[in-house]
């Protein structure tokens, strides 16, 4: 028998049949589109894909928590007046 091994890990890793995993790449496309037309970027950085957006308060209500360095977070938090 042919055959080939697919290996996306995380997005498809639970789905049972061909058709599941179309579902789920369909929707993650959808997403994807969305974000990109709500202003999100993808920036290669060390070999890795993040996924970006220039304003916190959308980053944020997209529910995302940042992944930056603590001492970068800090420097998001207003201060007391």
């Amino acid at each position: 028998m042919s055959y080939f091994t697919w290996e996306e890990k995380g997005l498809t890793e639970d789905c049972e049949s061909l058709e599941a995993m179309a579902s789920r790449l369909e929707e993650a496309a959808c997403l994807m589109r969305r974000m990109s037309k709500e202003g999100f970027i993808l920036k290669k950085k060390c070999n890795k894909q993040l996924i970006t957006h220039k304003d916190k308060t959308v980053f944020e209500a997209w529910g995302f928590i940042t992944e930056e360095k603590p001492f970068n977070q800090l420097k998001l938090i207003p201060e007391e007046e």
